[in-house]
């Protein structure tokens, strides 16, 4: 008994030697990249606007230290979406270290890489290009008041 088997087109070995080359890289990225920490540190910051005041622990990730060297800042915070509140950075933070999270929840204290700028999250969220930063720790319902302030950021 004889089996006949389908000629292989080019297109399917071509198909087939590219994804067979892709494979082993996209595992090897994978496995070399740990996640950002997200184990709180001892550093801790405050943030003040419109009268009211937050604090945030800040991660230990190359990120969350090179934020924290830049403190105090005084920066303006506003609307962003229907879910966030962002502020500008003089300058991009490093982006060492960077690498997917899960678990994104509110009150999450993020920073967009694309853009250089806070995220800092009231309401559910999932986006790439971020990098968590830390937690609120309290006063981040002051987050759902709507508008544009002065805002300052210091270490405590």
């Amino acid at each position: 008994m004889t089996i006949e088997r389908a000629p292989l087109s080019r297109r399917t070995l071509l198909g087939a030697a590219l994804a067979a080359a892709a494979l082993p890289r996209t595992a090897a990225g994978q496995e070399g990249q740990s996640p950002v920490s997200q184990e709180p540190t001892d550093m801790k910051i405050r943030m003040v606007f419109n009268g009211r005041t937050m604090t945030a622990t800040l991660y230990d990730n190359p990120s969350a230290h090179d934020f924290f060297s830049m403190l105090p800042l005084d920066l303006e915070i506003e609307d962003y979406a229907h879910n966030e509140k962002i502020a500008y950075l003089p300058r991009k933070l490093t982006e060492e270290g960077s690498g997917p999270f899960a678990d994104e929840q509110p009150y999450d204290l993020c920073y967009f890489m694309p853009w250089g700028n806070l995220a800092m999250f009231y309401a559910d969220y999932r986006h790439p290009g971020l990098i968590r930063l830390g937690r609120f720790d309290e006063g981040e319902q002051a987050l759902h008041i709507r508008g544009k302030f002065p805002l300052r950021i210091e270490r405590i």
